[in-house]
């Protein structure tokens, strides 16, 4: 008797004419079964689980996807036999046909089962280690006994083991949320693996105290050097600066030594320094050399080896790329791993690690003279990007700063008084930050004088007065000074500065303000990982792919437990998990912008105020504006960057809202919004009709509009404006179109507000054109049952919404692939209202 088809059920419910999925093939692996994710924006958002088991893709359909918390059972409905060329599939399913909607490669990997595998899945008991992008360690998938269900339902159970997470800590599906189809599987990859042409460092996070899993974590000295990368290939050396700038050239005598290391084909990762009389790393010393063109005494500390002898080493944990390293360029490792022996130039050292209580080497280095230490997790593969897996402790404040100016020496002192600093924001505009004039000396107070004259400029830089302008000479900021300090002041200024010398390693343009995450040593509550601008991000879309800065690191979070809308249970932490997933999609409508927060402390069913101005108490991320913009109020505020949304969540903001215009221009809006707000009686569909008739009347005085929802019950209609009219000039306009429509349609529309004034109408509010009114933003949630969100959609989509709550923080992942592309022609569709204007009136 021949054995069974298993594809049978699945070619069955496709017809392969219409849809780019394979109907067969693909080539078994017994000895490393392939695993496949993928995530499915099918009729709802789901993820499905597919194992490789006897020449067929086992296949469950995952609703809530996995999680790294074994508390988590996740229901898996049982269904049809995939092939395994299926598991390379990414695409769109086309309409009307099996499973439509957007496919990815969520995660793809290799598989190995715990016992016999075609036994276990048999009996519905099937145990598994999974070696994959993003899911690692041991698993569970359990067969559930049910008669009525037509699919059979499993669970999906991470079983326990060292890479078990709290759910209240992490969520792998909000955190790592993107495709990793142009991944290589590991297996894969260590055998045909190219060494790259260009590659970028993983960099550490400032944090302000050690991590309490001590024997998770290794220490290293923190260098007071230049970081750079050395890439070896067929014996040539190339040394790389953090920012992929070609130093060969200037470090000669360095690229010798390791050449005559015959080193394997790789990227090596280190530091340069050069030391003092006592050991010591003396960064004034090291820019010398430079300046000197004398780099001979240059010593090279290596850390890390992201690739090495045609292998991908990027997935191993840190320990067993630094024993391989340590094979390479230590005597010892060399003997160990009896390799032909050849002399190790005094100019390449390993950085060592010390096996002590983390605090006690803080304190070492910082009694030494040393600028502090970096801590490592030692299971934690290598990523190009800054992460909280690598963490910098400091024995004082130390960064780099913008030289914005500089002012007259006085007495005998030679060159410069001292340097105005500044740092950039995240809008990119430089900040005045204080000054330094101490820790030169004569050689280099010369030397930066003659720069910075090669520098002068006739314009302030930075964008606000400094308070001694008129004694200040300007240059243009383009030279970086390294700068330690004792705090910072309120001001914003640095105090207790001293400088350690210039700096030409990295781009002006990329120095901010540096500021320490706390630690589980320095708090007793709950952490959840904070949100940052991934760089690179396109503005219509989260992109967060492999190798981009992850949105997710440390904060502090108190009573993430508490329940803010009993209707959907959702608790504190996922709100503020949700604004972590959507902040590059909501900083573009925030950027800029004064901004209004509406908090709940007691959930969307209690007390609520909003607030429009930052307390004593304040919130990372969410600064002061100039006073100018509203003399007779105290200052606005604005939400800067991905941390200010999670520092305003901690807080108990649940909406976000936002004026018409930017700071930089608060005279003059730059939107015009029509909020389509139902009265008593007004059905859905009303709604949507309304929103099309706005667009059409506005289309009549050529005006092009876009639409989102409200979150809540309404629409938003917002037009781009060029910044050419008033406030008073842009609400009486919109006044005036408000008031034409609902004279043309009195039945449906109201011009007036108040509950008596619009039952079974819809009023257009135009009110929200004066200055100082708000709308909530898009992306932000709203405080009601139900936690709906504002969302941009396009026009042609406004007669397929349910509702206007139809996203929501619970299912946001089912639009996130959508993201602002509905809104990509915003920032070109800018428009005045004099045309118009004249058209209404005629």
């Amino acid at each position: 008797m021949s054995k069974a088809d298993p594809l049978s059920t699945y070619r069955s419910k496709r017809n392969f004419s219409l849809t780019s999925e394979p109907p067969e093939g693909g080539a078994a692996n017994e000895q490393a079964p392939s695993f496949v994710i993928q995530k499915h924006w099918a009729s709802r958002l789901h993820y499905d689980l597919r194992l490789e088991i006897d020449g067929s893709m086992k296949s469950w359909a995952v609703p809530k996807g996995p999680s790294f918390d074994p508390a988590d059972k996740r229901m898996a409905v049982h269904v049809e036999d995939h092939p395994i060329s299926y598991n390379t599939f990414e695409g769109v399913i086309p309409p009307k046909q099996y499973g439509a909607g957007k496919v990815i490669i969520w995660d793809k990997g290799t598989w190995k089962p715990l016992g016999d595998a075609a036994k276990a899945y048999r009996e519905g008991r099937l145990k598994f280690e999974l070696h994959g992008h993003k899911l690692h360690g041991k698993w569970a998938l359990i067969r559930m006994k049910s008669r009525t269900e037509k699919q059979d339902p499993w669970l999906l159970i991470k079983e326990k083991d060292e890479f078990v997470r709290p759910a209240s800590e992490f969520s792998v599906v909000d955190e790592m949320p993107d495709s990793v189809a142009g991944i290589q599987n590991k297996e894969v990859a260590e055998s045909i693996t190219k060494l790259p042409v260009n590659f970028s460092p993983e960099l550490a996070t400032l944090v302000d105290a050690p991590q309490t899993e001590a024997d998770a974590w290794l220490y290293e000295i923190k260098f007071d050097g230049y970081r750079l990368l050395a890439r070896i290939e067929n014996n040539g050396v190339q040394l790389i600066t953090r920012n992929g700038n070609d130093w060969t050239d200037k470090l000669t005598s360095l690229a010798k030594d390791l050449t005559k290391m015959k080193l394997p084909d790789g990227w090596y990762d280190g530091e340069i320094v050069v030391l003092d009389d006592r050991g010591i790393p003396d960064f004034q010393a090291l820019q010398g050399a430079f300046d000197r063109n004398k780099t001979s005494n240059i010593v090279y500390y290596l850390f890390d080896l992201p690739f090495c002898d045609g292998h991908d080493l990027r997935k191993l944990p840190l320990t067993e790329r630094r024993e391989k390293l340590r094979t390479l360029v230590t005597d010892e490792g060399r003997k160990s791993s009896k390799q032909r022996k050849a002399d190790i130039p005094g100019s390449i050292r390993f950085s060592d690690t010390f096996d002590v209580a983390a605090r006690d080497i803080v304190a070492s280095a910082c009694r030494m003279g040393l600028e502090g230490v970096i801590g490592k997790k030692k299971a934690s593969p290598y990523v190009s990007r800054r992460s909280a897996d690598w963490i910098k402790l400091k024995c004082t404040l130390r960064q780099e700063f913008v030289i914005g100016g500089y002012t007259d020496p006085q007495g005998s002192r030679e060159g410069i008084g001292s340097l105005l600093l500044g740092v950039h924001d995240a809008h990119g505009a430089l900040h005045y930050a204080g000054n330094v004039g101490t820790g030169f000396n004569a050689s280099s107070l010369n030397d930066i004088k003659q720069k910075l004259s090669a520098l002068h400029s006739a314009d302030r830089p930075f964008v606000e007065s400094t308070g001694i302008d008129k004694k200040a000479h300007w240059v243009k900021p383009t030279l970086l000074a390294e700068v330690s300090f004792g705090q910072w002041t309120d001001t914003g200024r640095v105090r207790h500065s001293v400088f350690h010398g210039l700096r030409t390693d990295k781009p002006a343009s990329a120095i901010i303000r540096e500021t320490s995450m706390s630690t589980p040593a320095t708090r007793k509550t709950h952490t959840v990982r904070k949100a940052e601008h991934t760089d690179g991000s396109p503005d219509n879309s989260i992109d967060r792919s492999a190798g981009n800065e992850s949105l997710l690191s440390k904060m502090k979070i108190t009573h993430p437990e508490r329940v803010i809308d009993t209707s959907t249970a959702t608790t504190k932490i996922q709100l503020i998990r949700y604004y972590a997933l959507v902040a590059p999609l909501m900083l573009e409508h925030l950027k800029g912008r004064p901004v209004s927060l509406l908090r709940a402390p007691e959930g969307v069913n209690g007390t609520m105020f909003f607030q429009k101005h930052l307390e004593t108490r304040k919130m990372t991320g969410v600064r002061l504006l100039s006073q100018e913009l509203d003399p007779d109020h105290e200052p606005l505020m604005e939400v800067a960057n991905a941390q200010g949304l999670l520092s305003a969540a901690q807080m108990n903001v649940i909406e976000f809202h936002t004026w018409n215009a930017i700071k930089t221009s608060i005279g003059k809006p730059d939107r015009m919004t029509f909020d389509l707000d139902p009265g008593e009686g007004v059905e859905w569909p009303a709604m949507q009709e309304a929103a099309l008739v706005i667009r059409a009347f506005l289309a009549e005085l050529e005006l092009t509009s876009f639409v989102k929802t409200s979150g809540g019950k309404g629409l938003h209609v917002v037009v781009p404006l060029k910044r050419r009219h008033d406030w008073d000039t842009v609400k009486d306009f919109s006044q005036a179109v408000v008031v034409h429509v609902a004279k043309i349609l009195p039945k449906r529309f109201a011009a007036k507000s108040g509950p008596r004034n619009r039952v079974g109408k819809i009023f257009i509010d135009y009110l929200r054109n004066g200055f100082g009114a708000t709308t909530v933003a898009a992306w932000s949630a709203r405080a009601r049952p139900g936690m709906g969100v504002s969302v941009p959609v396009s026009w042609e989509e406004v007669e397929k919404l349910k509702n206007s709550a139809q996203w929501h923080v619970g299912n946001i992942h089912e639009r996130l692939d959508r993201g602002n592309d509905p809104w990509r022609k915003y920032s070109v569709a800018s428009q005045t209202l004099t045309r118009a204007m004249k058209m209404l009136k005629a």
